[in-house]
């Protein structure tokens, strides 16, 4: 009956109550590693062991559990079964010096430092692609936290990049469709300079600038109306696989037997636009691309590379739109990387060095007529300083 009302949110899930768990400590352990005890192939973020000892690093190697020594070829799950939420004792020896004993609490999943390593991935990938140019936020879930860490992230670190690329992809839903697409569709309608100085626009709390909108095959529920909206509103660019038609608000009912839960869905929504329920109608992205399994295992995101692409090509637009061209020596580059690179930041730095050195520059040489549009300008380096000089023609 569920297969002929072809229809989402229907079926039920069930919850087996079991005592068994398994615990975690925020670790990737290396599977190619043959020797007594677990060696370390990568701390995650946020993860347990890495709370509990800070200097703990991969290749470093987990001698014993709870007393228990870890042998070459020895079945090591065990060592774990049982103790989620439980104080653990581990003996680590690290960096090859003498082994010392960890106390922490065992995490009952480490899915929460595995969301955080990929999506750190991905803002290192944007950031590296991009020159630090285009920020990169991922919508988690569509709820309150999620919304919360999309506006601090897009109007905070991002926010003097030239454009923003968000990600919904393996978004469950929930219902922010309208909060992301206000946030998303800010149009600038003031500038503040005072003596010449630009300090800031309006709307201070929304995003003015280009971005585009990563979607994927498991978007569901509200991840589907979220980019159905942005595309219906003509906000940005949808870069991705096609996702299908889920935007059907459900009722989630437990059974007399509390075990089982059944899915009710009630609340269609319809287009105004299109005169149709979103329901069963696949989103098409505007840019077509899917992460081959071959690639993803290589670490590699051919969907996430697109959106870069798609958001340099327009910031360039907009630059061109002013008529300047920017010409930049091999010398400028560097003394930008040199200047835009930080140990603890990497080059996020970069893009406000940029901006500061060479679009705020731009700007004011633009507002005391020293340069207009038509003119060729150059970044040059003199005695340890950046300026900007206009072209003459030949």
């Amino acid at each position: 009956m569920l297969g002929e009302l072809n229809g989402s949110h229907t079926g039920a899930r069930y919850y087996y109550p079991s005592s068994r768990n398994m615990a975690y400590i925020g670790v990737i352990f290396d599977s190619e590693w043959s020797g007594d005890g677990l060696r370390i192939k990568e701390m995650l973020p946020g993860g347990a062991l890495g709370d509990a000892d800070g200097e703990i690093k991969a290749g470093d190697i987990v001698e014993s559990v709870d007393g228990k020594l870890v042998k070459a070829g020895s079945d090591w799950i065990d060592l774990f079964a049982d103790k989620a939420g439980k104080q653990i004792k581990l003996v680590v020896k690290k960096g090859g010096k003498e082994s010392a004993e960890i106390f922490l609490k065992a995490s009952s999943s480490d899915s929460t430092p595995l969301y955080r390593k990929w999506v750190k991935e991905r803002e290192e990938m944007v950031e590296r692609l991009s020159g630090g140019r285009i920020g990169y936020v991922h919508v988690q879930g569509m709820d309150s936290e999620s919304y919360r860490e999309v506006f601090s992230n897009a109007l905070g670190k991002y926010r003097n990049c030239d454009a923003l690329i968000v990600d919904t992809r393996h978004n469950g839903g929930g219902w922010l469709h309208d909060d992301i697409i206000t946030l998303l569709s800010g149009k600038l309608y003031n500038q503040y300079i005072p003596r010449g100085q630009f300090i800031g626009n309006e709307p201070f709390m929304k995003w003015t600038k280009p971005s585009c909108m990563l979607i994927g095959e498991d978007n569901y529920s509200d991840a589907s109306g979220t980019p159905y909206a942005y595309k219906m509103l003509g906000i940005g660019k949808l870069i991705g696989a096609p996702v299908p038609g889920t935007m059907t608000a459900v009722w989630w009912e437990t059974q007399i037997d509390n075990t089982i839960v059944f899915g009710i869905p009630q609340v269609g929504t319809w287009s105004v636009a299109e005169k149709r329920f979103i329901e069963n109608h696949q989103i098409e992205p505007d840019i077509e691309v899917f992460n081959d399994p071959a690639s993803v295992l290589r670490g590699e995101d051919k969907q996430l590379e697109a959106a870069v692409r798609a958001m340099l090509k327009q910031v360039q637009a907009r630059f061109e739109a002013l008529g300047l061209e920017l010409r930049v020596t091999d010398t400028t580059a560097r003394w930008l990387a040199e200047k835009g690179y930080d140990e603890s930041f990497g080059a996020r730095p970069l893009r406000r060095t940029v901006q500061r050195n060479i679009e705020d520059a731009a700007a004011e040489l633009l507002l005391d007529g020293t340069i207009a549009a038509g003119d060729s300008v150059t970044a040059v380096v003199c005695a340890g300083e950046l300026s900007l000089r206009k072209m003459q023609p030949v």
